[in-house]
């Protein structure tokens, strides 16, 4: 149980605020975009850099105590309970080379502070659907880009990264230095360290194309049917995505499509409107679309391709990684999620892998899913009256989905993560012995033990 001095020796040692559970910031330090997962450490540290997260590692450490992190909340799956929470969203540093084409962020900054420091240059990172979204976060656990298919996952493209592990040793690692973390870090989550600042590649934007179209969810057999037919056609600098949406009736959602189930071919292409729309043809010819934004687009506006909710939102998810998404494929998903079904879920997703995501980036990391043809992604809202209905759907679609899946997931698609062996399909099993072996070294206390955590096992020898 911590004392008055416990909280004044951590207090003493840093610069940014320390809340308890009754200081009047605790709520604001501990706040998640998941709004239904609420966190109950026993102290909140709000870090002003590096050093307040050594110090508060330390100081964590000396007294056994659990050590979480967090920036924007954005993968908050599960709840955080007792120990130290170290809020890392005022590292807001950004500096952009464009000779190397390279940015370097503090571990609080969004894509969105980034895209708005190198699109001026003509530059632009490994995003995903949302700008709202921390780098660090997303980048550790692997990053599946809008631009995907074109470059490979935002982890492929780390250049260094600053990590406190949980010795309250600050390392900067690097495919020189600790080689092996910092593989283990790309793609492996926050299993080993909190990290401070993250270096990664950028990639030119010339002309861009993208959009959607959003079609009545009572012609979704069809328009998945065509979807499938049309994947073959496109080229690598093509990455589309598609989903049944039964979208409420909120302010976030246009006017026109509240409280419709709809089906959304979402389309980001690196080229001109001439090749986009000759690429984007066949699918403008099925149904009778009730949107189509798609066209040139200014790559600041690269969020209105999938339009995901921008405010804070209670939501339950979950994913699987898909072998393929064949006809049995396309009539099990309709069958448990399509028109007509009880699904009360927001989003059921399927993205296409291939192109630079299933190739080898020639350095190891943890990144999993190269063998994989397709991510299907669930969301539902977690609030009541829909709260219970949502979690067992997400179960009912995974397990009408087994058939076609490889039995692995992404990390960051996961969803609330379970026991041991849950938490092991986020990665293949040579990566997840090398991650076990390695949480035996860096963290055999088990400080870092939240979210999708692992436990450590010796070295064998």
């Amino acid at each position: 149980m911590l004392v008055n001095d416990d909280i004044h020796a951590l207090s003493s040692a840093v610069s940014g605020p320390v809340a308890l559970p009754d200081s009047p910031e605790f709520a604001e330090e501990t706040f998640a975009f998941n709004v239904a997962t609420v966190h109950r450490p026993d102290v909140a540290l709000g870090a002003a850099d590096a050093h307040d997260v050594v110090a508060g590692v330390k100081w964590a450490a000396e007294r056994r105590l659990p050590v979480s992190v967090q920036a924007t909340g954005h993968g908050a799956d599960s709840a955080i309970n007792g120990g130290l929470l170290i809020n890392t969203r005022r590292l807001q540093d950004v500096q952009i080379d464009p000779v190397r084409r390279t940015a370097r962020v503090g571990a609080g900054v969004k894509w969105r502070t980034v895209l708005e420091a190198s699109v001026p240059h003509g530059l632009v990172g490994l995003h995903g659907s949302s700008t709202d979204v921390g780098v660090v976060g997303y980048t550790v656990g692997g990053g599946l880009p809008v631009l995907g298919r074109a470059h490979g996952f935002a982890a492929d493209h780390v250049r260094s990264m600053e990590i406190v592990t949980a010795d309250g040793v600050l390392r900067r690692i690097d495919a020189d230095a600790d080689a092996e973390l910092f593989a283990l870090m790309c793609g492996g989550k926050g299993n080993f360290g909190i990290v401070t600042a993250l270096e990664f590649s950028l990639f030119p934007i010339g002309e861009f194309y993208g959009g959607g179209i959003i079609y009545p969810g009572a012609d979704a057999a069809l328009i998945l049917a065509a979807f499938r037919q049309w994947l073959p056609s496109l080229p690598d600098a093509a990455s589309p995505s598609i989903s049944l949406l039964r979208l409420p009736d909120m302010d976030f959602v246009p006017p026109p499509l509240r409280g419709q189930f709809v089906v959304h071919l979402r389309f980001a292409y690196l080229g001109n409107r001439g090749d986009g729309d000759a690429l984007l043809a066949p699918m403008r010819k099925i149904s009778t679309p009730l949107m189509d934004t798609a066209g040139p687009m200014d790559y600041l506006d690269v969020d209105q391709i999938h339009m995901d909710p921008a405010d804070p939102l209670p939501f339950v998810s979950g994913g699987a990684l898909l072998e393929d998404f064949g006809e049995d494929t396309v009539a099990d998903l309709l069958e448990v999620a399509g028109d007509g079904s009880d699904c009360p879920l927001l989003l059921a997703e399927i993205r296409p892998f291939g192109g630079a995501l299933s190739r080898d980036v020639g350095r190891p990391n943890a990144v999993s899913g190269r063998d994989a043809a397709f991510l299907l992604f669930l969301v539902g809202f977690n609030m009541p009256p829909v709260a219970d209905a949502s979690m067992a759907s997400i179960r009912t679609v995974l397990t009408a989905m087994s058939p076609h899946s490889t039995g692995f997931t992404l990390v960051n698609f996961h969803g609330t993560p379970g026991d041991e062996a849950d938490r092991a399909r986020a990665w293949t099993p040579e990566v997840y012995d090398r991650m076990r072996a390695a949480k035996a070294s860096y963290d055999p206390g088990n400080l870092l033990r939240f979210g999708h955590a692992i436990t450590g096992v010796p070295p064998a020898g």
